[in-house]
């Protein structure tokens, strides 16, 4: 635990999502909430989306932060301060968005009912 899913819109050019998912779990790495080896991201590009109603030059990169319940509400909004942080940094780096395209950057955490989760881990 944590599970991250990283969705972005495929209107970003030279969107690298291995190295911002790279930057992100080092940001919830640092949290000192979970384990290194818990944290499980992966990315999800988006070739048919809408933003808002206007034919404008729009993208996104939303995050979704899957959380075993039981977090306080200053532990969640802390991850999430620093997972956009990280992620606001990431794409800096980029040059991600067309000149004059606006990117929306958003991250959200979610209970898991912590009762019902369950995991294995398996070495081979």
């Amino acid at each position: 635990m944590p599970h991250l899913t990283l969705e972005y819109s495929r209107n970003l050019t030279d969107f690298d999502a291995d190295a911002t998912l790279v930057a992100i779990n080092q940001a919830m790495a640092d949290s000192g909430l979970f384990g290194e080896p818990d944290i499980k991201s992966r990315a999800i590009g988006f070739d048919h989306f809408r933003i808002g109603t206007a034919d404008l030059p729009r993208s996104f990169i939303h995050v979704r932060i899957a959380l075993l319940s039981g977090r306080s509400p200053e532990d969640r909004k802390r991850l999430a301060d620093g997972v956009l942080a990280a992620l606001t940094a990431a794409v800096h780096g980029q040059k991600t968005a067309k000149t004059g395209m606006e990117l929306q950057l958003s991250v959200e955490t979610t209970d898991l009912d912590r009762p019902s989760y369950a995991k294995a881990v398996l070495n081979g």
